[in-house]
């Protein structure tokens, strides 16, 4: 006899997107690229999936730093000195590598200070309620990363008008602010980079928009931590001149390759989050190993060796675009290292990203809801540690694609379809 919990998932599982992945899981299971399992590593970004070799351009450790010496030795230590987990809320108690790791945070970007959480969802999901009650709004661009979707829900089920704005438009954000008075202050959330387009919002009239509104900008660059901007500060620092009217999410478990997110900004508004961000309060923190490890890859990404790390990973993600775009491809991205091309039905990209993993090269297949209805893309997320052969390798796999499968060549397709016109929604 089946239970309330038994015919609520089975009408959960007749419900869009998820009926769509059930039937291509009984139809055709072996396109769906999904939990796979890794049983191996080996150098230069390759890793083995059912007994199979592949290049891994799936990997956003963009830094290649989950493999530096100095960063395992750091896991090493913290586990000796610390053991596995500290075992309570912040609320309560903090490990000092705690106190560390935030300092070494704020010292590298430049902020007074900083918040370590255990992932940039949970930071958003906190800090966004946390910096808003009734009186306050929050406009969030149209194309923002699903976290921040989230935690601007949270906000309004708590009472706070929130609203969003044209992608990039600093117009349509004083259109809505003003459709939205009266309010006390205003929150403006923005990506730093929008992965999948590659585009990078236009800071400093935003910034100017939220003044005049009596607001200030919430950035999540979590695309763009490491891999943009002087010392891989990411883009608010450069685009901005500093940090003043602007608090700035980062990523540590992307170019970092420990993990973690942070919130960083003013000392004051540091301190006010901590007393009000849910998900710091009622969630674990980050365990101290890894805390360890975030000093010591700050430490490399403050030393020389960055300026080559850099310099290896930007040509490499070069190399991907030139050579994807050379094919005819409708390249999306380039600016951070993660490098999609227009595939477009949803199926069609399941199965182009299949024929890639034949060929000896894992990427990613993103289909809706990550982008819009047959606007599927390719997403390769190039690394430091990745061999110019490797990336000559998988441009070659590109190629043949085009060959058996025609229909992948969007360059006809584009000039037809206004989906394909417009950047994809960020995953």
């Amino acid at each position: 006899m089946s239970t309330p919990l038994d015919r609520s998932i089975e009408s959960l599982a007749r419900t869009g997107m998820t009926r769509f992945f059930l039937r291509m899981f009984d139809d055709a299971p072996d396109l769906l690229l999904k939990n796979l399992t890794v049983e191996a590593i080996g150098p230069d970004r390759t890793f083995k999936i059912g007994g199979k070799w592949l290049r891994n351009f799936g990997s956003d450790s963009f830094l290649g730093l989950d493999q530096h010496p100095a960063v395992i030795a750091a896991v090493e230590r913290g586990v000796r000195e610390w053991g596995a987990h500290n075992g309570t809320s912040r609320a309560f108690s903090q490990v000092e590598p705690q106190c560390e790791a935030e300092a070494k945070v704020a010292q590298w970007l430049g902020t007074e200070d900083a918040v370590i959480y255990p992932s940039v969802t949970l930071a958003n999901m906190g800090a966004l309620p946390a910096l808003a009650t009734r009186h306050d709004v929050i406009v969030l661009d149209q194309y923002a990363h699903n976290s921040m979707e989230e935690g601007m829900r949270i906000a309004k089920a708590r009472g706070v008008r929130t609203a969003k704005f044209a992608h990039n438009d600093p117009a349509d954000l004083d259109r809505v602010l003003r459709g939205l008075r009266p309010f006390r202050h205003a929150i403006v959330a923005i990506d730093g980079v929008y992965s999948m387009s590659g585009q990078l919002p236009p800071l400093q009239d935003f910034q100017r928009v939220a003044q005049s509104h009596d607001g200030f900008l919430y950035v999540d660059d979590a695309h763009g931590t490491g891999v943009l901007g002087t010392n891989g500060r990411g883009t608010v620092a450069d685009a901005l001149g500093g940090y003043e009217n602007t608090l700035v999410v980062g990523s540590l478990s992307k170019a970092v390759s420990c993990l973690g997110g942070f919130l960083a900004g003013g000392r004051d508004a540091i301190e006010v989050i901590k007393l009000r961000s849910n998900s710091l309060i009622f969630g674990g923190p980050v365990p101290p190993p890894y805390l360890v490890a975030v000093c010591a890859a700050l430490d490399v990404i403050m030393s020389p060796e960055y300026a080559c790390l850099r310099s290896t990973l930007d040509a490499n993600v070069r190399r991907l675009v030139d050579g994807a775009s050379n094919l005819g491809y409708r390249v999306l991205g380039g600016h951070v290292p993660i490098v999609s091309v227009l595939i477009g039905q949803e199926e069609a990209t399941l199965r182009a990203g299949r024929f890639l993993f034949d060929a000896g090269y894992y990427v990613q297949s993103v289909v809706f809801p990550a982008v819009p209805h047959g606007s599927g893309v390719l997403r390769m997320q190039v690394n430091a540690n990745h061999t110019p052969e490797s990336v000559d390798g998988l441009v070659g796999a590109l190629a043949e694609l085009i060959k058996a499968f025609p229909e992948c060549d969007h360059e006809s397709h584009h000039r037809n379809s206004a989906s394909a016109r417009r950047e994809a929604i960020p995953a």
